[in-house]
């Protein structure tokens, strides 16, 4: 769907500047826009690199492990249908570590574990359990103790002070995460939400 929709905009795009007699300007800016794009991706490799880099050392080192078991008492009171030892609640505990540090890119493999270790707990296969849309929202409202993503883009565009970002967006992804929670829990009590046993599935 989404290639349909930016081959529609490139189509529109020079379509628009052939009757408006702008082609060159439809097609410097393209030229400005690519060389942007890939000084901006490549900024944002060498950034990402050294932080997963930082990652895997802190994993080799025990530091996540550590973290991990830290964290799990305080997972396992927010999904308390997966038991603790569940693979599961591992990789729950590892998505929520690398979003803590603001790696999207790296957590996005342990978010993809933790819902198939998920749906292993799911007896109806079809329908989302509560833990599985509780991990959703979390996962979305990422609470962030470090942006490091958010500091990349800002650094690789010039920015002078590009970690002042940490303190704003640590309140705003706290308050994020608690409203997203808080909505989750309850809108998973109201019985509109509520699976109703009704014959064999």
């Amino acid at each position: 769907m989404l290639n349909i929709i930016w081959l529609s905009m490139i189509f529109l795009a020079v379509v628009c500047g052939i009757f408006t007699n702008r082609l060159d300007q439809v097609v410097l800016a393209v030229t400005d826009s690519a060389k942007f794009a890939f000084n901006l991706g490549l900024g944002l490799t060498a950034m990402l690199s050294l932080w997963l880099g930082i990652m895997r050392v802190a994993s080799d080192s025990g530091l996540i492990n550590k973290m991990s078991r830290f964290m799990r008492p305080i997972v396992s009171r927010v999904f308390p249908d997966v038991p603790v030892h569940h693979p599961a609640m591992g990789a729950m505990v590892m998505c929520i570590t690398a979003n803590l540090f603001g790696l999207g890119n790296a957590a996005t493999p342990f978010a993809l574990q933790a819902m198939k270790e998920l749906q292993t707990l799911n007896t109806r296969v079809h329908t989302a359990t509560d833990s599985m849309c509780m991990f959703v929202v979390l996962n979305a409202s990422s609470l962030q103790l470090i942006p490091t993503t958010a500091i990349a883009y800002l650094a690789v565009n010039g920015s002078q002070h590009p970690s002042s970002i940490i303190v704003s967006s640590l309140m705003c992804s706290s308050i994020t995460t608690i409203v997203a929670f808080t909505l989750a829990r309850q809108f998973a009590k109201l019985p509109i939400y509520r699976i109703k046993d009704v014959g064999n599935f």
